[in-house]
């Protein structure tokens, strides 16, 4: 606009009877700060100071911003028009703040619709669940009577074929430890921890399924040290009852368990059908099981793991298919009290 009124004036006088810098003061320019510049960037007239900026189109300094006009006709003489700005970047970052409260009103916003919508359209599933795991639960607590019942029916039993008398003693224990698993996973609740012999433990349990490991002909080692943990002893049954059933799970007729307790360290290896690298991450979550055919409820790992977190256990895999599993459980040292 200004360079048109300045192209008019050239051509409706005659530049050397006109005042240029009169002229120039009085053209209208808005808001802004104007200044107008011979093609030596000389000023004609200007409302600026010390400006040398003409080679960029915009620039910004000391939060103005400016803006060159080049004009080569050079009418009236003036060659370049500069407009200052000086409340530009206040405006822009005044737009800038009212984005950022915009965008997070919109977050804010969406979560909690967002937050609401899901429990309206998760609330069936989440119903289900909870009618899945309280039926799980009724379940196995009506479980217990008639294991209790048949464990004790089978100690009582004379005169029957020793065969299959370890064949319906060792089928009763693999159910009652499933059992206590389930139980152990729903309940949840904290138990209280004790100074334990895990030597003494593992002994205990391994007699405990002697009938699972006759059953399959398993060759079983035991190489263990006295070692002192502080656990609770219902978590430590079933910490090595889990590792007990899925070495004798996964292992083939014949095949060999090992166990060694040495310097807090327990190994539980076996010489099994192992697992494939790709499902070794796999293997703990809940509900998963690393082989259909062999498989339980696929809770007995992931319950070894909880335990493991909750009583600061490390615990490591080293498997490989068809050459078996070792799971290596390290346990923080106990010192000694008096």
């Amino acid at each position: 606009m200004l360079s048109s009124e300045i192209i008019m004036a050239a051509m409706k006088n005659d530049s050397e009877t006109l005042n240029k810098k009169t002229f120039l003061q009085e053209l209208k320019h808005c808001r802004f700060e104007v200044g107008y510049y011979d093609k030596n960037e000389k000023p004609i007239y200007t409302e600026i100071e010390h400006f040398n900026t003409f080679d960029e189109d915009f620039s910004m300094k000391n939060g103005c911003c400016y803006t060159v006009i080049e004009d080569s006709s050079d009418h009236l003489g003036v060659h370049y028009i500069v407009l200052k700005e000086n409340e530009l970047l206040e405006t822009v970052q005044q737009l800038r703040i009212k984005i950022i409260e915009y965008l997070v009103f919109s977050f804010l916003l969406m979560g909690v619709v967002g937050y609401f919508l899901g429990r309206l359209f998760l609330k069936p599933v989440r119903e289900q669940i909870e009618s899945l795991d309280q039926f799980i639960s009724d379940t196995t607590h009506e479980l217990n009577t008639p294991i209790s019942a048949i464990l004790m029916t089978i100690q009582s039993l004379k005169g029957v074929d020793e065969k299959k008398m370890k064949r319906l003693e060792a089928s009763a224990k693999r159910l009652s430890v499933m059992y206590s698993s389930l139980t152990y996973r729903l309940e949840g609740k904290v138990q209280p921890k004790e100074m334990l012999d895990l030597k003494k433990i593992i002994n205990e349990r391994v007699e405990y399924v002697k009938e699972l490991i006759d059953s399959k002909r398993l060759n079983i080692a035991l190489d263990l040290d006295p070692t002192k943990v502080f656990i609770n002893k219902r978590s430590a049954y079933r910490l090595i009852d889990n590792l007990l059933s899925n070495a004798i799970k996964y292992s083939d007729v014949g095949d060999s368990i090992s166990i060694t307790l040495k310097e807090y360290v327990l190994k539980v290896k076996d010489t099994g059908i192992g697992i494939d690298q790709e499902m070794q991450e796999d293997i703990f979550k809940r509900y998963h099981r690393a082989n259909e055919e062999r498989g339980g409820f696929g809770i007995g790992l992931n319950i070894v793991l909880s335990i493991c977190k909750e009583y600061k256990i490390k615990l490591d895999l080293d498997s490989q298919k068809g050459k078996g599993s070792t799971f290596i459980l390290t346990f923080p040292k106990v010192k000694n009290k008096r």
